[in-house]
């Protein structure tokens, strides 16, 4: 069963229940009779499986999963790009 919080408009009551996701809000404090307000949590979702890839999360300041800068990646594909001298080429 999911766990709700709630919020007292008049007084500032908090309280955590658990409820049944069919079961109706509760409206009403406790402590005081004032109106509750059902707060929100944030929720950290990470997926995992082979559909995912490292890139597709937010990393710690570098744009790309294998923590390479841009300047570093370009210049390695620069290298990538120039065609290999043929062995025996140079004039002796």
């Amino acid at each position: 069963m999911p766990i709700y919080g709630y919020r007292c408009g008049q007084c500032g009551h908090e309280l955590e229940v658990f409820q049944s996701m069919t079961d109706e809000p509760l409206r009403v404090c406790g402590e005081c009779g004032g109106s509750l307000r059902k707060l929100l949590y944030p929720v950290g979702v990470h997926f995992k499986g082979s559909g995912f890839y490292t890139t597709d999360y937010k990393g710690n300041g570098s744009a790309s999963g294998n923590g390479s800068t841009g300047s570093e990646a370009s210049s390695s594909s620069e290298k990538a790009e120039k065609p290999a001298e043929p062995v025996g080429s140079k004039d002796a």
